[in-house]
């Protein structure tokens, strides 16, 4: 993996993080901000390269930003799947590729979806992966994202 994706990989790592607290703590769209530098001040965030944490500010703020279009988006590929009975770790892995997906033109559909299913083998449960999969792949279609960016 190039130095690009290694910084990106831990990007998106801080990105699920910060999303995840925010989930646990109820922190709304208007605290997100202050939650998520508040999270990147803990030691074992602050030694994260500053392109990583740079890159995981950027998802975080999209994702929240976009977050009921991407909700719905998630809602509609997961089916028989309420988004609120999904884990908060994998809803929040669904969120950061799908808002890849819509607006992250500089990475390739693939590769988004690549690393949200790499992330959920290491974050989520053993079906995770799959999951994710399935969904990004349905959203991918949707968005048209893996018929070429702009």
């Amino acid at each position: 993996m190039s130095t690009l994706g290694v910084m990106r990989r831990r990007g998106r790592e801080l990105a699920l993080q910060a999303l995840y607290q925010m989930d646990v703590a109820g922190v709304g769209a208007t605290h997100a901000a202050p939650e998520l530098w508040r999270h990147f001040d803990e030691p074992e965030t602050s030694a994260a390269p500053d392109e990583a944490r740079s890159f995981a500010n950027e998802l975080v703020s999209g994702v929240v930003g976009e977050r009921e279009h991407i909700d719905t988006l998630i809602g509609s590929a997961a089916e028989h799947w309420r988004l609120d009975r999904l884990s908060q770790v994998d809803r929040n892995i669904l969120r950061i590729g799908a808002y890849e997906l819509l607006r992250r033109f500089d990475v390739p559909a693939s590769v988004a979806i690549d690393e949200a299913i790499e992330i959920a083998k290491r974050f989520g449960t053993d079906e995770s992966a799959n999951f994710v999969n399935g969904v990004l792949d349905h959203i991918a279609d949707v968005v048209g994202a893996k018929e070429g960016r702009p």
